[in-house]
């Protein structure tokens, strides 16, 4: 055991017998020490809403705690689990006699995430067959396999899941590495500026398997394109796995070498749909699970109407009333959940009819009513007219003939057009999502 987990194991002993131990389950169980360097000490976290909740409620235990046990201060810091630090960053330069096979990060999958803890429903279920195939038999199955759709709906877990999996069945001697598409841009930026691309190329073209995540964040950026294309090729010629994840199916990422956009569709292309309600209440009681926390039926079904598509966010709810009943040692009930969510929640009894939807989307985007309801076709002037005909369409029973009466004298085909291109972004923006919710809060 290095020194770091040996340090942070007995600061937990230590911990674990000061505060409760709901408590304890929640916050500390899944963190490890990711860096100890001097009197800084770097912890893993799962997310950033443990980030914040460590930060503001037990940051200064952790740091006495460390201190009474080495009797030195030393300093916390918290990470992400899937995150890099600088000093992990920065590309290392090997010799020509080391082995061509590179290094297998620990860091670089995430043990949370694995086939186990996914719960597979009608609207996941194909690409979680897909990726259990690939886990199963990589290159046999499908290759690339290439899962797709909206922010927080499953791609980035299935992606750990395979690798888990590969790892825990075929040992250390088999490479797989999981990287986001932003962290291969950043480390290949980094290598050209400090001219070290043989010991880039090195680092990816030896794998076994590689998972990318997010692949759109490579649209537009053509050397990024091109050394992933030659990337790709090197492994798929040599009979390699290939799994990435993208917000839309692969002809559909603008700004895309096409070359890319072919090969990504040539192999398995899966999509992953937001889920129905009954999958978001397993999900959540799958989470419950994992935290030791029982949650009641009618708490699970709130918050899983809460959250209309986004599956992350419903981790993100749990946790913030299971830390809110923690600390205020308030029993987990359907009132307390109300009360803790209220500000993030629709209420189902306001009234929502025509006239004040335009008016709250036109103080939301600084326009006036008058201009939602004008010919004006200018970007910042339709896409708001947009969004207030899809919310009209969503919440009020009026007709679409109506709806458009109200908006100036518009044709009702115009309505359901706005409709539906507003319902089929807001799968694919996770700021159109953000923004819809802000305006239905009102």
């Amino acid at each position: 055991m290095e020194a770091k987990e040996l340090l942070w194991k007995k600061c937990l002993e230590k911990i674990e017998a000061r505060i409760p131990a709901e408590n304890y389950s929640a916050w500390f169980s899944s963190t490890y020490p990711r860096t100890l360097d001097g009197g800084l000490m770097t912890i893993a976290v799962p997310n950033q809403f443990y980030r914040k909740c460590l930060i503001e409620n037990y940051r200064d235990l952790i740091e006495t705690t460390l201190k009474l046990v080495t009797e030195k201060p030393i300093l916390v810091a918290f990470c992400i689990a899937t995150e890099k630090t600088e000093r992990e960053k920065e590309p290392q330069e090997t010799s020509a006699v080391e082995s061509v096979a590179p290094p297998q990060a620990p860091s670089s999958l995430n043990s949370k995430y694995n086939f186990s803890n996914f719960v597979v429903g009608s609207s996941n279920q194909f690409a979680h067959a897909a990726a259990l195939a690939v886990a199963t038999h990589p290159t046999t199955a499908y290759n690339p396999l290439f899962l797709y759709g909206a922010v927080g709906l499953g791609k980035t877990h299935l992606l750990h899941a395979i690798g888990n999996k590969l790892c825990e069945d075929r040992g250390g001697d088999f490479h797989v590495r999981y990287i986001s598409a932003e962290s291969f841009t950043i480390d290949l930026i980094e290598s050209i500026k400090k001219d070290r691309m043989p010991s880039f190329r090195k680092r990816y073209r030896p794998l076994d398997v590689l998972l990318v995540d997010d692949i759109q964040f490579i649209a537009g950026k053509e050397r990024t394109q091109e050394e992933f294309f030659y990337t790709y090729n090197t492994l798929f010629e040599s009979h390699k796995q290939l799994v990435i994840s993208g917000d839309r199916y692969p002809k559909d990422i603008q700004n895309m070498a096409e070359r890319l956009r072919s090969r990504f569709a040539s192999g398995l292309v899966a999509d992953i749909s937001p889920p129905d309600l009954e999958t978001k209440v397993a999900i959540l009681y799958k989470k419950a699970e994992y935290y030791q926390k029982a949650i009641p039926h009618d708490v699970a079904t709130f918050v899983a109407g809460s959250i209309k598509s986004n599956v992350r966010e419903l981790e993100g709810f749990l946790l913030r009333v299971i830390a809110f009943s923690s600390f205020t040692r308030r029993k987990l009930d359907l009132e307390l959940a109300m009360e803790v969510l209220k500000d993030f929640t629709i209420d189902k009894n306001k009234q929502f009819t025509i006239t004040n939807i335009i008016k709250t989307v036109a103080g939301y985007y600084d326009i006036t009513v008058s201009d939602i309801k004008s010919k004006k076709r200018t970007r910042n002037i339709s896409r708001p007219r947009q969004v207030a005909m899809f919310l009209c369409r969503e919440h009020t029973k009026a007709s679409l003939p109506e709806i458009g009466r109200q908006f100036g004298g518009k044709d009702h085909t115009t309505v359901i057009f706005s409709y539906k291109k507003v319902k089929g972004n807001k799968e694919l923006e996770s700021d159109l999502q953000e923004i819809i919710a802000l305006i239905e809060r009102g």
